[in-house]
């Protein structure tokens, strides 16, 4: 039962892309074909017109800690969704490595931080973060209304542990959601991600 569990809910990922392609801002974001928590499928091509962030995560990372305890990461989730921007955040930890839960257990957690994504999915395959390129948690990712990517790389500019930081930091996701919406090029569209190792 517990196997068929894990086959249910776990990320079923399709790349459209050439394989290892990753998210280079200003070209088109890879395609994906997604399953959440709760077994419903989502699709790149469900959200064109619409901003797209993807976020990746672990909970026992301390820099994800950092971003969740103070409640940084659930107020941008929030203050972005309200806006019609679709979060999706991931978990590419595999079973058996630290970070990796099943839908139950990411379920209750996410009840108990109040998270406010749009969806989580369970990347236990890797496929996505590898199409993506992602490398960290946090690593994120944002896509304009037209499929392209506009911003890789760290959330903010401070590396820090601090709870306190995630809210003076310079956020380079919300920073490129405005910027974009204004007409005007983003002005970092690339960072370098910090934070722990995904562990695929």
């Amino acid at each position: 039962m517990r196997c068929t569990h894990h086959v249910v809910f776990a990320a079923t990922v399709a790349v459209a892309l050439q394989v290892r392609a990753e998210a280079i801002p200003g070209r088109d974001a890879p395609d994906f074909h997604v399953k959440d928590t709760s077994g419903k499928t989502h699709s790149l091509a469900d959200f064109k017109g619409k901003y797209v962030v993807l976020e990746w995560t672990s909970p026992q990372c301390p820099f994800v800690k950092k971003w969740y305890s103070g409640g940084a990461m659930q107020a941008l989730q929030k203050e972005l969704t309200d806006q019609g921007v679709i979060w999706i955040t991931v978990n590419s930890s595999a079973p058996g490595k630290p970070g990796y839960m099943t839908a139950a257990e990411w379920d209750k957690l996410a009840e108990q931080e109040k998270v406010a994504s749009t969806a989580r999915v369970i990347d236990e395959s890797g496929e996505l973060g590898r199409a993506y390129g992602a490398k960290t948690t946090p690593h994120m990712f944002v896509i304009g209304p037209d499929g392209k990517v506009i911003y890789a790389g760290a959330i903010d500019d401070k590396a820090s542990l601090n709870p306190a930081d995630g809210f003076g930091a310079t956020n380079y996701v919300k920073q490129a959601i405005e910027e974009a919406k204004a007409g005007k090029a983003v002005s970092v569209p690339q960072s370098k991600p910090y934070g722990c190792s995904v562990k695929y």
